[in-house]
């Protein structure tokens, strides 16, 4: 019966009693303060088996009795509470009445405040206003001065009312975090949707943020973020499970780079700086190569898709393959430096495939990145086009990939993903046509735009490339191919070193020593970065073409075939 009436007095009483002592003392604080010391001894006398006859009327009897004697202690008038008082507040529970200029948001701070009482004090406060005992017998089994005990049920209640002022100001960040944004890049992901399962709740977000920026215990996180204590320990016991976070000592880490805004400022200043001539460079190599292949008769492509829509994809490729020059440069230079096969973590195991294993069968990495309004580029992803089953797909001779444009609208109109199956029959319908392949495939596939049709014959509606064409250059023309991709990699260099040094001058004490983490931060921010600066410079200079009401044309997706 106890448990219940707890229930109900935490349910409703709380915020009644709150704004009765509001009106009673004219000051939040105080009003705080005597909330507090009625509810401990509500708390108490029910947990000792006591059951009122009339709830309501024993609640206000002794909050009468406990604002009466702090009336007394602080030498106010001695006023006392009156039967009409008490009436006033009954007759208001179905809906009590609010002070024009008084936030709702305020009278819920008490309920949740409840369970805030730090650890530190828990026991003794327990022991005194649940437990009934005295101070002396409290001191005693705790091996402390009676002084001690004392101070520290003095202080519980003192942190009870910082602990409310605490959540007026910062609460709002359980809520209305600041915002944060994540880039993750996979083998596959955990069985019960790790990483995103976590980082789409609000309160993660901005825990992950706080402990980034300053290595946290639980109790400074509930303080900071104004959530109850036993709600804010069993949020970062799951984040550290997931391995999103690490536990030293009593304080939390963030196990991944955050980039800040300023970061994010100082690079994307610079690759502003460097877009232009990078741009050039990229499409000066690019458009030498098709020269040659075209010259020298190859089929380098099968016709499938107009030439203006390929080239998205081709850039994108041309770009990739400039930044893996450059970081196979860069980590020759920087011996043990960044690489893959070299490069280790502080953290969990990395799996073969450079991925940092994780709970429940997932290998996948994160970067965060704080809000940032300035200019930037856009974000253009790539991924397999087939979910879990892209390696097998590879050992078929098929590299499938899709580019994802977040620019222009571009990526809500271009599908993202494939069945291992459809990968397949797009393969085989570009080598051999559409025999053997169920018209039903074929439809399908038609209606999500992947396959075409032209005089009654089925084709592929996006860039298709055999490997053995593309290849098929002079030794004059490669030479000349390599100085102009060499060129493009110098100035992407430049960029990518710079933004190492701004990474490596802002990471936080306990990444510094993890290479893993650090690489991939370093590849997330600045690949994603070249992609996006090139494509926006080359759509600008009007060597991409693109008009907002464009059908769906299949921009970004390439399939490469072995033969």
């Amino acid at each position: 019966m106890s448990e219940k009436l707890m229930g109900e007095f935490t349910e409703n009483y709380f915020e009644k009693l709150f704004y009765f002592c509001l009106k009673k003392t004219g000051n939040s604080y105080e009003a705080e303060d005597l909330t507090s010391d009625i509810a401990l001894n509500i708390v108490a006398t029910l947990k000792k088996g006591t059951v009122p006859i009339n709830f309501s009327a024993w609640v206000w009897k002794i909050a009468h009795n406990r604002y009466s004697l702090w009336a007394k202690r602080r030498r106010m008038a001695r006023e006392s509470v009156s039967e009409a008082d008490i009436s006033e507040f009954l007759a208001a529970e179905d809906g009590l009445p609010m002070e024009e200029g008084f936030s709702g948001e305020d009278l819920k701070l008490l309920r949740r405040e409840l369970s805030f009482i730090a650890s530190d004090y828990r026991d003794i406060v327990v022991a005194y206003y649940i437990d009934d005992r005295s101070v002396g017998s409290i001191a005693k089994a705790l091996g402390v001065p009676e002084g001690t005990v004392k101070s520290k049920l003095f202080r519980a209640r003192k942190k009870l009312k910082e602990g409310m002022k605490m959540a007026r100001e910062f609460g709002a960040m359980s809520y209305r975090p600041e915002e944060v944004s994540f880039i993750n890049s996979c083998f596959h992901f955990g069985a019960n949707g790790e990483p995103w399962s976590y980082l789409n709740r609000m309160l993660c977000k901005n825990i992950l943020l706080a402990v980034y920026r300053t290595p946290s215990t639980a109790e400074e996180l509930a303080v900071e973020l104004g959530v109850a204590l036993p709600y804010m320990e069993d949020e970062l016991r799951q984040l550290t499970n997931a391995t999103l976070l690490s536990l030293r000592g009593r304080k939390y880490e963030t196990n991944f780079f955050i980039f800040s805004a300023r970061q994010q400022e100082k690079i994307f200043a610079h690759l502003r700086e460097l877009a232009g001539e990078l741009t050039a460079a990229v499409t000066e190599a690019l458009e030498y190569k098709v020269k040659c292949l075209e010259e020298n008769g190859c089929r380098w492509h099968e016709g499938y898709q107009p030439y203006e829509d390929m080239k998205w994809a081709m850039l994108m490729r041309e770009a990739d393959a400039v930044d893996e020059d450059a970081r196979k440069q860069i980590i020759k230079e920087k011996e043990g430096g960044i690489d893959y096969d070299k490069r280790k973590s502080n953290g969990p195991e990395i799996g073969k495939h450079g991925f940092t294993k994780r709970p429940n069968g997932g290998e996948w990495d994160i970067a965060g990145f704080e809000e940032y309004h300035g200019e930037q580029p856009a974000v253009v992803g790539l991924n397999a086009g087939v979910c879990n089953r892209w390696e097998e797909l590879h050992r078929m001779g098929i590299d499938l990939g899709f580019y994802q444009f977040g620019y222009l609208g571009i990526a809500e109109k271009t599908p993202d993903w494939l069945s291992f199956e459809e990968a397949v029959s797009l393969a085989e319908l570009a080598k051999h046509g559409s025999t053997g392949i169920r018209e039903e495939t074929l439809q399908k596939l038609a209606a999500r735009g992947f396959v075409a049709k032209r005089e009654e014959k089925y084709y592929p509606a996006f860039w298709v490339s055999f490997s053995k064409e593309k290849k098929a250059l002079t030794e004059e023309q490669a030479a000349e191919y390599g100085r102009l991709r060499e060129k493009a990699k110098e100035i992407c260099m430049n960029h990518y070193l710079f933004g190492y040094d701004i990474i490596l001058r802002e990471i936080p004490e306990f990444l510094k020593e993890d290479m893993h983490q650090i690489a991939f931060a370093w590849e997330t921010i600045l690949l994603s970065g070249i992609r996006g600066a090139v494509l926006e410079e080359a759509h600008r200079r009007g060597w991409l073409s693109y008009e907002g009401n464009d059908r769906q044309r299949m921009l970004g997706i390439y399939m490469v075939i072995d033969n």
